[in-house]
């Protein structure tokens, strides 16, 4: 009975060692190598400042830029409390949040008041930390900012165009814009 313990033991041991040591310092070691933007976060720099991430949303609020979906994580796009609100589509508060929010939308676009509206400006992602904004989406917000900024909608229109990331291989899929990439790129207009 104690050689099966001590095998057993041992064997829980060696395992540890393996899966809990060597193998992540390998995988940790591989990433660094082949893919170290990736690997420590795809962080997006401004001079030696980290302004951001390309995969986590950012909560964009003033009227000069684009603004992302909706964020049910925390009080927005906070990546501690990444998650969805589990409401499902019947649910009345769900539906509140909803209608609120399409509400501010059509305002702050200048809309007309039953306008329909893109489904990623008013629906939050899964994990409330989506980056990416659709292109109808982005294109809904253009007059607000040429306006806000005092510049014309055709280099926005163009920024846009420049910026918009299409699926990967072909694969059917909506076309994409990471949303502080384009508020950056934004920025740098003249």
């Amino acid at each position: 009975m104690i050689k099966y313990l001590r095998q057993s033991f041992s064997f829980l041991i060696v395992m540890t060692v393996l899966t809990g040591l060597l193998y992540p310092l390998v995988i940790t070691a591989a990433s660094q190598v082949a893919f170290p933007h990736q690997a420590n976060g795809s962080l997006i720099l401004q001079g030696n400042t980290v302004v951001g991430s390309e995969l986590i949303g950012q909560n964009f609020t003033s009227a000069r830029y684009f603004h992302g979906r909706p964020s049910a994580a925390g009080k927005g796009y906070d990546a501690l409390a990444s998650g969805g609100s589990n409401y499902g589509p019947l649910n009345s508060d769900f539906l509140k949040r909803v209608q609120a929010d399409a509400q501010k939308i059509r305002t702050l676009e200048g809309l007309k008041p039953n306008s329909e509206l893109p489904s990623d400006s008013v629906l939050a992602s899964a994990s409330g930390l989506d980056p990416d904004i659709s292109v109808s989406t982005a294109l809904m917000q253009v007059p607000r900012i040429a306006k806000t900024r005092g510049l014309g909608t055709a280099p926005i229109n163009a920024l846009i165009a420049s910026m918009t990331e299409k699926p990967l291989y072909g694969i059917p899929g909506t076309p994409m814009i990471n949303v502080l990439k384009l508020n950056r790129a934004l920025d740098a207009l003249k």
